[in-house]
């Protein structure tokens, strides 16, 4: 997995980079494919944003979360990724079983026909 941290109008410190890669990691975790991350942190005044991007095969997936506090907003972006990217997982899962479903079904349909 590939990690571009941007920071407008902040500075970012070792700490937050730690953080936002500890809390990216349940994302990898739930999900392999992941191939690209990008996530934009921001301040304007009392509002700090975190924005991301993340790349997976056949999707890219955008998420962002304003809170008071910048741990707090990593800690709800990880949230709404995580949710999106098991969301994500399962469509996917779902695609494949489908084809294999139709893929049998065309099987048994030329078995029968042919017997």
């Amino acid at each position: 997995m590939n990690l571009n941290l941007t920071g407008h109008h902040l500075e970012i410190t070792p700490a937050i980079r730690a953080y936002v890669v500890t809390k990216l990691e349940r994302v990898n975790r739930h999900f392999d494919h992941v191939i690209d991350v990008s996530v934009v942190l921001s301040v304007d005044k009392l509002r700090q944003k975190v924005e991301a991007n993340v790349h997976v095969r056949g999707k890219d997936i955008h998420a962002e979360s304003v809170d008071a506090d910048m741990y707090a907003a990593i800690d709800a972006l990880a949230d709404k990724l995580d949710r999106q990217v098991l969301k994500h997982k399962e469509l996917v899962k779902n695609h494949r079983r489908d084809n294999e479903a139709i893929e049998r079904a065309a099987v048994e349909t030329r078995a029968e026909r042919g017997g």
